[in-house]
């Protein structure tokens, strides 16, 4: 399985990173603005006159243009409300937290340039998992993710315990274990989200806000292998490995730690967790005007390199040939007319957009 070292995007800036393939995301975090916005207000209207500072977080940063997002909404919006409030602006803190394997380089020059046209904004990167402790009790105001909760903090242990593979190329043999893989992934993201809820709580001051987003599905809908990604890349990596181009034993050992929950499983986990009231929860597909530009199978395929290429090589083995032959693969997949857009449609995906504000 891949470690939590392993789980980051392609760093650097070339064809095949993560800061040249990343424009769907930007759209969906994009979408989060409002929400971010209501946020803010609603921080800065509990009280005659506006705290003196504000700490802000991203979690799952990654790198790339991406990376500011977030929290220069945040910045934004906090100097929306002191000028219509009339009030002295606000010192505010903001920290992009990763993984450590995360490029990290990058983020703190794009970090340096963001200081220095926001003179009254103070900044800082905290690596590590939010599936850990990261910042100290009642220290954070707002908390923001987008395009990272999906990600979990290790494939089931049950599935690898038992050799259960999370793709079998033999498609009888995958629907037959179909419930049981995904109930397995379902329980992995129901613990893992479970925790992240209650470390952000420790973390969020009385009444802190926490706006996310994630790739899932509708409730209606049934549960996809797990999320359109992951399926996409299992079906080139099985192609690759039914024509040897991959080893057979390690392709059924090989599990990405991903799971794209329905709108209602959120709502269930972050109601029986209990530490947060639900503000708001949306249900988006994926903006229509950049997924048309990303639907030719070489753009595809550079996409789902740029987002997995790291857990590949690190299972597979740190040829650069494993991951030429994965594009030539699902170009080849998908070259024919139709067949990339009939396999986006067999798997809907939408993102679960959430606002939630700390119990008292």
């Amino acid at each position: 399985m891949a470690s939590e070292q392993t789980v980051h995007m392609n760093g650097g800036q070339g064809d095949t990173s993560y800061a040249r393939n990343s424009s769907l995301q930007n759209a969906e975090q994009n979408k989060m603005r409002p929400l971010i916005e209501e946020a803010i207000a609603d921080l800065l209207s509990t009280g005659a006159s506006l705290p003196r500072s504000m700490v802000v977080a991203d979690l799952g940063c990654s790198s790339g243009p991406n990376a500011l997002t977030l929290v220069s909404i945040c910045v934004d919006a906090i100097r929306s409300q002191c000028l219509r409030s009339r009030q002295p602006p606000v010192e505010v803190c903001v920290f992009l937290n990763d993984l450590p394997d995360n490029d990290f380089n990058m983020v703190v020059k794009s970090l340096v340039a963001f200081q220095q046209s926001h003179r009254s904004v103070v900044t800082g990167v905290m690596p590590g998992s939010f599936y850990g402790r990261l910042f100290t009790s009642g220290s954070l105001h707002l908390a923001c993710s987008a395009n990272s909760l999906h990600w979990l903090s290790e494939a089931p242990e049950e599935l690898r315990r038992n050799k259960i593979p999370a793709y079998d190329i033999d498609e009888h043999v995958r629907r037959e274990r179909r419930r049981v893989v995904i109930g397995a992934y379902a329980r992995q993201f129901r613990k893992d989200f479970t925790l992240f809820l209650e470390l952000r709580a420790i973390e969020l001051a009385a009444g802190g806000r926490l706006v996310a987003s994630l790739a899932g599905r509708r409730s209606e809908e049934p549960a996809a292998e797990f999320t359109h990604a992951w399926e996409s890349v299992a079906l080139v990596l099985s192609e690759m490995a039914s024509k040897g181009m991959i080893n057979r034993a390690k392709f059924d050992t090989f599990y990405i730690p991903i799971y794209g929950p329905s709108d209602e499983e959120l709502r269930e986990i972050i109601q029986a967790e209990g530490s947060f009231s639900i503000r708001e929860m949306q249900v988006h597909e994926p903006a229509s005007n950049v997924e048309s530009t990303l639907i030719s199978p070489s753009k595809m395929a550079n996409l789902l390199r740029a987002g997995f290429e790291p857990i590949i090589v690190q299972h597979f083995g740190s040829s650069g040939k494993i991951m030429d032959e994965f594009v030539r693969t699902a170009e080849r997949r998908w070259s024919r007319r139709g067949s990339l857009e009939a396999e986006l449609a067999r798997n809907p995906r939408v993102i679960l957009v959430v606002s939630l504000k700390k119990k008292v």
